[in-house]
């Protein structure tokens, strides 16, 4: 096995691993060699190259990963030639306790200040528009006549997330809140509203965009299953059958409000639902951008097909290579490969305004914070059910009043 004198040590269990060389030498036989982090031999201080790196490989050559199991040597399929930035996205992570953040200031506080309190009224979630449709219309096919309407059974559970009651606890505030009114409305008890909730047929993200493309942000977010969880796998060393739901958002960027959502299961992956995520956005897409699990030509093709003249902005995997028809018309992501070879990844993120994809995670945090983490509903279309009515409980608060903030000239200590 012929080991070149240029090639890169990966530090996988926190030590340096060395080993004899020489070009054209045959050392099978030898063994990798287990040295201390600060006694590497000084003819190899000039070849180590860590993952911070750039690395130039050649095609003519092989290159031998060491730091691998059973102390052996993995031979890598050769490569083209290639400049690869191994810098992180946060260069300075290690020193980020140092670095100061900046204030920010809000300019609307007394209007926001009266959203925030306008979100615990009653009034609010339960609207005139609401209790004007309580009743379900006559049906025109065969079958048994419903009492409650779908708005009343969607009224219900957005009082169940909102003040985070029981299905009873929410059928007794209904019922004291028509009394105090005093209409002649009747809450829908506990099981009919459970029943029902599995029948919901869709739910409105009840959203207005402004005028112009939008700027979609997408991501997906962990939501816990009500049950026993990882706490019974990790006292009583138990497998529970319980799991947890991937909930897939689509959140404007300019007013943070989430245009479309998605409950799949654990195991689907995240490229697949962007198709279906933008099929439930009627408003004209301007920009799609995602994070790195979203890399990949399925992704930019499915987004083709809705509107070719969106842009998307998705950063390449670090391995991510040019496709088959580079040279003649470089596709979108070709061309994000080319900006992140000549800029560099934090270059390239500054240049396509790849910062804004964090406003995600702002919808995100309101859902877990405002919600809760985990989903309330056994059954799974319950469960879809519900997370279509907490994104609209979260758009009903945010269109209530969201806060400006400005970013000062103040650095906060």
């Amino acid at each position: 096995m012929e080991v070149l004198s240029r090639y890169r040590l990966i530090n996988v269990f926190g030590v340096e691993r060395d080993a004899s060389y020489s070009n054209g030498t045959d050392l099978s036989c030898q063994r990798i060699k287990m040295v201390g982090r600060r006694q590497l031999a000084a003819d190899l201080q000039h070849e180590l190259a860590f993952a911070n790196h750039v690395y130039e490989f050649d095609a003519s050559r092989e290159a031998l990963l060491h730091g691998c199991l059973g102390d052996g040597l993995v031979v890598l399929p050769p490569l083209q030639t290639q400049r690869i930035c191994r810098m992180p996205n946060k260069h300075n992570a290690k020193r980020r306790h140092h670095i100061a953040k900046m204030k920010y200031s809000v300019r609307n506080w007394r209007e926001y200040d009266a959203a925030l309190r306008a979100r615990g009224s009653l009034t609010m979630w339960l609207t005139p528009d609401a209790m004007a449709l309580w009743a379900a219309q006559p049906r025109s096919t065969p079958g048994g006549q419903s009492f409650y309407s779908d708005l009343a059974i969607e009224t219900s559970l957005m009082l169940r997330l909102v003040f985070r009651q029981a299905l009873r606890q929410t059928e007794g505030l209904m019922a004291s809140i028509f009394e105090l009114l005093k209409v002649g409305l009747k809450a829908p008890d506990h099981s009919t509203v459970s029943r029902r909730a599995m029948k919901v047929k869709s739910i409105s993200t009840r959203c207005a965009l402004p005028a112009g493309a939008a700027h979609i942000l997408i991501d997906s977010t962990g939501v816990k299953v009500y049950g026993a969880g990882e706490w019974l796998q990790e006292k009583h060393g138990q497998k529970s059958r319980r799991s947890w739901r991937k909930h897939h958002l689509a959140v404007d960027a300019n007013t943070g409000l989430i245009v479309a959502s998605i409950l799949t299961e654990q195991d689907v992956d995240d490229p697949s639902q962007v198709g279906p995520l933008l099929d439930q956005i009627e408003h004209k897409i301007g920009q799609v951008t995602a994070d790195g699990a979203y890399d990949g030509e399925p992704t930019y093709e499915t987004i083709a097909q809705r509107d070719p003249q969106i842009e998307v902005v998705i950063p390449p995997r670090v391995t991510a290579q040019p496709s088959a028809q580079f040279e003649g018309g470089p596709t979108r992501r070709d061309t994000h490969l080319l900006m992140i070879q000549s800029l560099g990844r934090l270059g390239w993120q500054e240049a396509c305004g790849y910062g804004k994809r964090a406003l995600v995670e702002t919808p995100m945090g309101r859902y877990k914070a405002i919600i809760g983490p985990r989903l309330r509903t056994r059954d799974w279309r319950g469960q879809q059910t519900e997370a279509a009515v907490a994104v609209a409980v979260l758009n009903r608060m945010l269109g209530a009043g969201r806060p400006n903030s400005v970013r000062t000239s103040t650095v906060a200590a």
